[in-house]
């Protein structure tokens, strides 16, 4: 996303003050990481067009669930201020929510980020699989493929929904002209093996595994629904250009088992990376241990998701038949 920040920087340094959101910080070591990008990256094209002081002023604001743990990052921001000097002066604040909805005042904004979290739907589950008692992934391979277009094609309409409205707040909060620069799981839409497949479809076959050997049990399994959609680069733009605030600038879809990338598909990798994404969610359905109360359920996935890709060439066979990637979309607000 660099690259991408960098560039609306460029676009958007006209005045001596800026307004920055984060929306889906975290509140991890990287929960600062966009900010301090985008402070960087304003500082220098400060530097570059040699301006008198005063110094300009960058306001960045990070956003998250209310669940969030605003503690640690309300603490980060503290040493990221004290890190980055006088210049530019620097004002920072948390504002909680969804970013489903409104979070700020209108054309406030100049520049919004999100990384790794639009494809985070705003329901735990699409309401007509919930109502149908459809499954999200049946352990019966056969349901399993004769439901698909169906549970798939229900995540499709809710994501749509959703980032329909994530747009419509966004374009009420940016100033004309205001830039957006997001990132989320997703695929390109001419991988047609990923088309009816889940972005979560790894994590899904571990627990399908976990099933037949009696770790989970599989009533459970049948009433979760991981809330997560990734969409192809064609249903982004085609929602863009529907809802119709927005000029898209750039869109890239970097390949995420190809390049310098493909160094970070191994077994042991891959199913750490899954655990740091899912153990909440999969902790708060299924509980701490395993249908014997002894084994951590975690640590079970781990070694089941390990041992389905013990074979050499496994796990790269599976991640082929449900290609996955990284979109990224530089957005502009259009004039009012």
């Amino acid at each position: 996303m660099r690259p991408l920040i960098e560039d609306a920087i460029a676009d958007l340094v006209c005045s001596r003050s800026m307004v920055i959101a984060d929306l889906g910080c975290s509140s991890g070591p990287n929960a600062l990481a966009l900010a301090s990008i985008a402070v960087d990256a304003f500082r220098r094209r400060c530097l570059a067009l040699r301006r008198p002081p005063p110094p300009a002023e960058l306001c960045v604001l990070l956003n998250d669930l209310p669940d969030n743990d605003f503690a640690t990052v309300v603490k980060s921001l503290v040493e990221f201020r004290r890190n980055n000097g006088d210049e530019p002066v620097l004002l920072t604040g948390v504002v909680p929510g969804s970013f489903y909805g409104r979070l700020f005042a209108a054309e406030s904004l100049h520049l919004v980020c999100s990384s790794n979290s639009l494809h985070w739907l705003s329901e735990q589950a699409p309401e007509d699989l919930k109502m149908n008692g459809i499954p999200a992934y049946d352990v019966d391979a056969n349901v399993r493929r004769e439901r698909r277009a169906v549970v798939v094609g229900a995540y499709a309409r809710q994501f749509r929904k959703d980032f329909m409205a994530f747009l419509k707040m966004r374009a009420v909060e940016l100033v004309p002209g205001g830039r957006m620069v997001l990132s989320l799981a997703g695929r390109r839409s001419v991988d047609l093996a990923s088309e009816l497949t889940h972005a979560w479809e790894s994590t899904a076959m571990t627990l399908s595994d976990m099933v037949t050997m009696g770790v989970i049990d599989k009533e459970k399994f049948e009433t979760f629904y991981m809330p997560i959609y990734g969409p192809s680069d064609e249903e982004i733009r085609q929602i863009i250009q529907e809802e119709g605030s927005f000029l898209i600038r750039e869109m890239q879809v970097p390949e995420l088992t190809s390049g310098a990338y493909s160094a970070l598909i191994t077994s042991a990798r891959v199913a750490s990376m899954l655990r740091a994404a899912f153990e909440p969610i999969i902790v708060q359905h299924f509980g701490p241990t395993g249908c014997d109360g002894e084994e951590g359920i975690m640590d079970e996935f781990v070694r089941t998701a390990e041992r389905r890709w013990s074979l050499e060439g496994s796990l790269q066979d599976e991640l082929a038949q449900n290609p996955r990637g990284v979109l990224l979309v530089s957005l502009e607000k259009k004039p009012s």
